[in-house]
């Protein structure tokens, strides 16, 4: 289970409940906004699909504390290509 709730701004605090619970601060500025949400989504439906793509690929636990949405591609360079598959209206 995924809940998202902004903190501040462009930040945003992502918790995972699976065998171990984890939060993580997660920077989604306008930019990235329009490049990784195509200019449809918001925010919380782009981290939403962000992390369901994460979790296919790492368990929780090993998701970065504290990120710009950006990271992800450097870690699986398929992201942006692939995110278009989690992206839900």
């Amino acid at each position: 289970m995924i809940t998202i709730e902004q903190e501040d701004g462009d930040v945003w605090l992502v918790t995972v409940c699976a065998a171990t619970k984890t939060q993580h601060r997660v920077t989604v500025s306008a930019a990235n906004l329009a490049r990784f949400g195509r200019g449809k989504m918001g925010a919380r439906a782009l981290l939403e699909a962000s992390f369901r793509f994460l979790l296919e690929r790492e368990p929780n636990t090993s998701i970065l504390p504290a990120f710009d949405l950006p990271i992800i591609a450097r870690y699986f360079p398929e992201y942006e290509r692939e995110l278009g598959r989690y992206l839900t209206n």
